[in-house]
């Protein structure tokens, strides 16, 4: 499997290095893009960049994926031995909806709609071009079908990524290109971990909805990922596989 490269945008974030971390354990060489500069990374990030065994390595690119051209010269890069991309870059910031500007609002759809477009057709160019099987992994969210209060702009693209997604898969199918989504829950990173911390009416209201009682981990997110690359999601594509502890089930105030 040393042959065999997997791309993770969004590689320096939490979810992002635990889906890095996970498909380098399965064997695969693992390319992480994110905006950071190499040098403004995690320990965890360095960490992983540091590994090199049986022939498969962990590399690293800055990379904006609201710029086409970079990604596409990034994608390129790898075009010999590359078998999946993960399209997990993206943002949250929590906003009223009363008080959401035109900045605000652009922000939210380069990043998390617009990037995940430039990542998922260059991918799937480089796929089709090759005549070679693919599979490109979209990091979605619960919200995306059920709202959550103060951050409508990420629901709205976590929405919209889904049906991208679908109506990629469908036309993707023909080349043996898979296309799925992950719509993880209230993980416990970034913003969200951010909140609990600060902002005891936030994590009363995640103690209440998720039936599970648990917050997910990023590893979690991560073993979905690696579910999704190895032989036993072949059969999947137009898929979303929602994790999120149950709390889609429930009726929040």
């Amino acid at each position: 499997m040393s042959s065999q490269r997997v791309i993770i945008t969004g590689g320096s974030g939490d979810i992002g290095c635990a889906m890095g971390a996970r498909l380098f354990r399965d064997g695969f060489s693992v390319t992480l893009l994110d905006l950071k500069a190499p040098s403004e990374v995690s320990d965890d990030v360095k960490a992983l960049m540091a590994l090199s065994q049986d022939g498969h390595d962990c590399l690293y690119r800055q990379v904006d994926v609201t710029n086409r051209a970079r990604v596409d010269e990034v994608l390129s890069e790898c075009e010999k031995d590359l078998v999946a991309v993960l399209a997990n870059a993206g943002i949250v910031k929590s906003e009223p909806f009363l008080d959401i500007s035109e900045t605000y609002w652009n922000q939210h759809l380069n990043a998390n709609l617009t990037g995940v477009f430039h990542t998922l057709q260059s991918a799937a160019r480089i796929f089709v071009k090759n005549k070679r099987p693919g599979q490109i992994i979209i990091t979605g969210s619960w919200v995306g079908t059920v709202p959550w209060p103060e951050i409508a702009a990420y629901s709205a693209t976590k929405a919209a990524v889904e049906m991208l997604a679908k109506s990629a898969a469908r036309e993707l199918a023909e080349h043996k290109v898979r296309v799925n989504v992950i719509a993880p829950g209230i993980v416990n990173a970034g913003l969200a971990r951010h909140q609990l911390n600060t902002e005891p009416q936030y994590a009363a209201r995640v103690a209440k909805v998720i039936p599970l009682k648990e917050l997910q981990t990023a590893e979690q997110v991560a073993d979905i990922a690696s579910f999704l690359c190895s032989k036993s999601g072949d059969y999947l594509t137009g898929s979303t596989i929602l994790a999120d502890g149950g709390a889609s089930l429930f009726q929040f105030d």
